[in-house]
């Protein structure tokens, strides 16, 4: 194959931070490798199904709100620099239904925490009583306990367009981008690490490993079990036309019961006939290769019979369509930023357990800063 392309940096995965990585790095000057085993953005990952949830007081961790805010500004400097619109801030919602809180990432209610951080953090918000909520938002049946937390500057991003964005403006700086193209093997030489793929063999100095689940064929077989793979079902529920206007509604989250699985999300209508909404699944399938991609009937029953019914009005028991993506998970739900096989010149990162994308952006930047030290 002759002698491998060198590269100052190479990214190994293009999805949420990895795309921003790629980008952070092409501004550096310095020569830089974008690779992907798919063509990003893509449906095969973690970053897919036209809407992420953004917020500023982040339950999942205090230590994660300054990447939020961060985030938040670099998506808008993305936006004046391309001209499109990545992020929407229609406010947003956390109701817990006030019986058994509930509990995600910790022992406190997560509805609890994110109020605290909200106070701590002075992030813009207001309590609202089920009344109140009940006049702004008719389609939601809040029990009379019901807890009901609003944020201003909540909102969604349109992950498969922030993606290519960031990968366009990298490629438009110099950057250079390899798809479809899954890395072999990676081995560590003489001032770098050479990375044998399906497309040959490409040399870098530094390398950042961002690969979603794929991060598990990257790593001996004892850490693989940090990380669980995690499907979730992503779901468009048809919209009841004679029952509100739901292009109206901001981002929203409901707790209704004690344990992580006791929760549903949604967004606006984006296109006045269907509410995109989902749940969360926490079982392991072992790798994202062995991912059921399917979603069948009895899911969807499932799901509307015991997340939906009695709980939101307003809409049908019609599913335009249901889309599978994942969730890269660790035990405590944090990421996992560290060295990879112990070199100060590779980085990986992965499990970002379903809470990552609102925080790529400044995850991105933070992991580029630290290669280019």
């Amino acid at each position: 194959m002759g002698n491998p392309k060198k590269f100052d940096f190479t990214v190994i995965g293009l999805g949420a931070v990895g795309s921003a990585a790629f980008y952070q790095l092409s501004k550096s000057g310095k020569s830089v490798l974008g690779i992907d085993r798919f063509n990003p953005p893509h449906e095969m990952g973690s970053s897919h199904g036209e809407t992420r949830i953004t917020r500023l007081a982040v339950g999942e961790g205090e230590d994660y709100v300054a990447l939020a805010k961060r985030s938040h500004e670099i998506w808008k400097e993305l936006e004046a620099k391309s001209g499109k619109q990545i992020m929407s801030t229609c406010g947003g919602i956390l109701i817990d239904s006030g019986e058994d809180p509930w509990s995600k990432h910790g022992s406190e209610g997560f509805w609890e925490r994110t109020v605290r951080f909200a106070q701590k953090q002075e992030i813009s918000h207001e309590i609202l009583t089920p009344e109140e909520a009940k006049d702004f938002y008719p389609a939601f049946n809040i029990p009379e306990k019901g807890k009901i937390y609003r944020e201003k500057e909540a909102g969604f991003l349109r992950p498969e367009l922030a993606i290519s964005t960031q990968i366009q403006l990298a490629c438009s700086l110099g950057a250079k981008l390899q798809t479809n193209c899954p890395v072999l093997k990676i081995e560590e030489t003489v001032g770098g690490f050479c990375l044998k793929t399906t497309e040959g063999e490409f040399w870098s100095e530094r390398i950042l490993i961002s690969s979603g689940g794929w991060v598990k064929d990257f790593l001996p077989s004892k850490d693989r079990q940090r990380f669980k793979i995690c499907r979730q079902i992503l779901h468009w529920v048809k919209v009841d036309p004679e029952l509100g206007d739901w292009s109206q509604y901001p981002v929203w989250m409901w707790g209704f019961g004690p344990k992580p699985e006791d929760f549903i999300y949604g967004f606006p209508s984006l296109d006045g006939k269907t509410v995109k909404m989902a749940t969360e699944s926490f079982l392991d399938c072992g790798h994202p290769d062995a991912l059921a991609r399917t979603v069948s009937l009895e899911e969807q029953k499932l799901f509307w019979d015991t997340k939906v019914k009695g709980k939101i009005k307003g809409l049908l028991p019609e599913f335009l369509k249901s889309k599978v993506c994942f969730y890269t998970v660790t035990e405590d739900a944090r990421f996992v930023v560290e060295n990879w096989n112990g070199s100060s010149k590779a980085q990986l990162v992965s499990a970002c357990s379903g809470h990552g994308f609102k925080h790529s952006a400044a995850l991105g930047e933070k992991l580029a800063l630290q290669l280019l030290e």
